[in-house]
């Protein structure tokens, strides 16, 4: 199936920032939409936004960290529409701190979100995909993996594994799957600075408000992935501000 209309997507982070943006705009183009996020009342308001202009939109609380939500997100995909096509991972979060802080809380999050998280996206649509012979992954990274600043050291690896987690499943894929990585650079969104020590929160908002790329800038990356023809696979996109070294 090429193109968006019709097609089947679910998409983890999706009651804010990237994840949301994403869900308005591939639905405007006529996706079937399932979308996970932890918080009920956030997410309940997107899905009525969407179905209120027409769209198709069904919301499942789920944590990345755990397999069974990620499980039972694809099995909400299959059991109302028939089948998913798509996965977007795009659940994170970004406690970033300097080292000598020690939040390692924040470390476990980091890596229970970005890493275990995506792993767990991967366990519960590989299996269907692989039924389906058919299907795409749309694994949301960060420029972080390519420039490494303080103090965003763990938030860093973390994408960085992201980004070699996606280039393994890719070559694994063979011919009927499609895996795409889009690292975006920084994006204007609440989870910038949410969770960080007030003084590098207070910081990364000035940035984020200073420079950051809407987060229909990194939605529309992720529909380019997605619509391209049957047998085209769009491996990576980094996108980011022009103003971003």
């Amino acid at each position: 199936m090429s193109g968006i209309q019709g097609k089947v997507v679910a998409i983890t982070g999706a009651s804010s920032g990237i994840g949301e943006a994403t869900a308005v705009h591939l639905a405007e183009r006529g996706a079937r939409l399932v979308l996970g996020a932890r918080g009920a009342d956030r997410l309940d308001a997107v899905v009525d936004a969407i179905t209120a202009r027409g769209g198709t939109a069904a919301g499942v609380i789920v944590d990345v960290t755990r397999r069974q939500d990620l499980q039972r997100l694809t099995d909400t995909a299959v059991d109302r529409f028939g089948r998913l096509d798509v996965l977007v991972s795009n659940a994170g979060t970004m406690a970033v701190s300097p080292f000598d802080d020690l939040r390692q809380d924040d470390w476990d999050a980091m890596v229970a979100t970005h890493i275990t998280g995506l792993l767990n996206g991967i366990g519960a649509a590989l299996p269907v995909f692989r039924r389906q012979r058919s299907g795409q992954f749309v694994n949301i990274g960060s420029t972080a993996a390519y420039v490494v600043k303080p103090p965003q050291g763990v938030y860093a690896a973390t994408k960085t594994a992201v980004k070699v987690l996606t280039e393994g499943l890719r070559q694994e894929s063979g011919p009927d799957l499609r895996v795409t990585l889009v690292s975006p650079g920084f994006t204007h969104t609440g989870g910038v600075g949410k969770g960080a020590s007030p003084e590098v929160a207070a910081a990364m908002v000035r940035q984020r408000d200073e420079i950051a790329m809407p987060p229909s800038a990194v939605a529309s990356a992720i529909a380019y992935a997605i619509e391209q023809p049957e047998g085209v696979d769009v491996s990576e996109i980094v996108v980011r501000p022009t103003v971003q070294a």
